[in-house]
């Protein structure tokens, strides 16, 4: 882990785009500020913690063949011609 000293009004730069500045600092808490893209999530550890706990329950109450399924294919979703063909029952021709 990397440790950075810093004073009020002092900036911390993560990568190019994602600023973190100490903005105030009362006894033993830290007021920070974050500037960060808005396709970047920020969350506090707890908070983040906790969606991971509740994202991971609800895929094991998935059903199973959620779960088993593949990841959607760029450019949009299943292709139904596919699908159709893997149900489709040829019928058997009558006379």
């Amino acid at each position: 882990m990397l440790v950075l000293s810093r004073h009020r009004d002092e900036t911390i730069m993560i990568g190019d785009d994602t600023e973190l500045t100490i903005i105030d600092i009362r006894g033993d808490k830290v007021r920070i500020g974050i500037k960060a893209p808005s396709h970047v999530p920020v969350h506090r550890k707890e908070i983040y913690d906790a969606i991971r706990l509740e994202n991971e329950q609800a895929m094991s109450l998935a059903d199973p063949e959620i779960k088993g399924s593949r990841p959607v294919r760029k450019g949009g979703g299943v292709n139904p011609a596919a699908q159709i063909a893997k149900t489709v029952v040829p019928r058997s021709e009558t006379a």
